[in-house]
């Protein structure tokens, strides 16, 4: 009996998450191809086994699976209209990026028209559990998808939840717990800002909660981050700013109206305008001291 063949997989957008994305599924034996806008992003990939390609195109040519993480709709459209020379009927297609509602009409689109093998499958997590291949996989997509899609999926994630053969149902889902996401974040921030602001010892905050009901991993995992003034970004800024108004936008669709959300996609973008687009999302602290009065949450 012949060896089942190793399947290849081209990963277009290699940022944080996707260049982790690459990492790992090079290290699970998979045949790698990898693109980015900016080339310099994806070099440092080849160390680990991936193939550097020049275009969209000439990654995904011969590849059996397309992987895109790219920062949004507009930037994954661009991509794959753009590896179209290269596409071919049945190509299978993870769609991984956090693109909202508004753009699965013009991806599917795309993929109908090219006879590609739809599976919308946004990710929970952030650098941490994407360099450990643990994220958790939200995926929506045809039921004959889920086996070529498992070798992919289990390299990178820790788990993988499908949430229906529909396109849609996933990013719904992601949306849903990116709101908790940005939620947590900004209550975080803001609870040391008014730690500073009046004088409160922050770990004083922290100890009072410990161990209570108000306590929780990814709040102590922020507030280290911000007590630290260490932003490398695991999340940035301006990501989470987009997210943020997609949620925001997905809400007005539906009828439901979202003041926090709303409220926290203008903090982000004020943080932003300080000159914390690129770090940790987190920063959303420095949006409480517009007139940059505060370091760190120290």
């Amino acid at each position: 009996m012949a060896a089942e063949r190793t399947p290849s997989v081209a990963v277009l957008g290699t940022g944080i998450m996707g260049a982790a994305m690459a990492r790992n599924l090079c290290r699970a034996g998979l045949d790698v191809r990898v693109w980015n806008r900016t080339r310099a992003r994806s070099e440092p990939l080849a160390a680990d086994g991936a193939r550097v390609a020049d275009s969209p195109a000439g990654a995904v040519d011969g590849a059996d699976i397309l992987l895109t993480m790219l920062f949004d709709a507009d930037a994954t459209l661009e991509a794959v209209r753009a590896a179209a020379p290269a596409l071919r009927p049945g190509l299978l297609w993870l769609q991984c990026a956090t693109a909202g509602l508004d753009a699965l009409e013009p991806l599917t689109a795309v993929a109908a028209e090219h006879r590609l093998v739809f599976v919308d499958a946004p990710m929970l997590g952030t650098k941490q559990p994407a360099d450990a291949g643990q994220l958790t996989v939200l995926a929506a997509g045809p039921e004959e998808a889920r086996g070529p899609a498992a070798p992919v999926l289990d390299a990178i994630g820790a788990r993988t939840v499908w949430v229906g053969e529909v396109p849609g149902a996933a990013s719904r889902l992601k949306l849903v717990c990116n709101s908790w996401v940005l939620a947590v974040t900004h209550g975080t921030a803001e609870a040391l800002a008014l730690a500073h602001g009046l004088g409160v010892d922050p770990q004083d905050f922290l100890d009072a909660i410990e161990g209570g009901g108000l306590d929780m991993g990814y709040l102590r995992a922020k507030a280290a981050v911000i007590r630290s003034g260490e932003l490398a970004p695991s999340f940035s800024v301006d990501t989470a700013e987009k997210d943020a108004r997609l949620i925001v936008a997905a809400g007005e669709a539906a009828g439901v109206r979202l003041d926090v959300a709303a409220a926290g996609a203008e903090r982000f973008h004020r943080a932003s305008e300080l000159g914390h687009g690129g770090d940790d999302m987190a920063a959303s602290y420095y949006a409480s001291f517009p007139d940059d009065t505060a370091s760190n949450g120290s």
